[in-house]
């Protein structure tokens, strides 16, 4: 896991779209649309952001491409090494919530 830190911390989009590729691999619509319906509509994100955090997360080799043949759109699918980097992004959340949670921060009421 030590290995998968250096990559920490992710930007915002960069984890929705590992987490948006964690269950199966999915077109870049199909991730803008994974993620929005994920965060209640909250990130939006454009095709520029898109694909530019994708370039990003396939020089750092996060994700691959999947070849679909019967498909001309370009699929995604998230590698070992991005699952690790997302595992361990999210226990660096997580460890800040907690954080700010002993510090007296509570959500407002009727969140999580």
């Amino acid at each position: 896991m030590s290995d998968a830190r250096r990559f920490l911390p992710l930007s915002p989009q960069q984890f929705h779209i590992l987490l948006a590729l964690v269950d199966q691999p999915r077109h870049g619509y199909g991730v803008i649309l994974d993620v929005a319906d994920r965060t209640g509509g909250e990130m939006r994100m454009g095709t520029g952001t898109l694909y530019t955090a994708i370039a990003r997360l396939l020089a750092l080799e996060l994700v691959a491409d999947s070849d679909r043949e019967h498909d001309r759109r370009r699929y995604y699918r998230i590698t070992p090494l991005g699952r690790a980097v997302l595992v361990a992004e999210t226990a660096r959340l997580e460890a800040l919530v907690r954080l700010a949670r002993d510090g007296g921060v509570q959500p407002a009421r009727g969140r999580s």
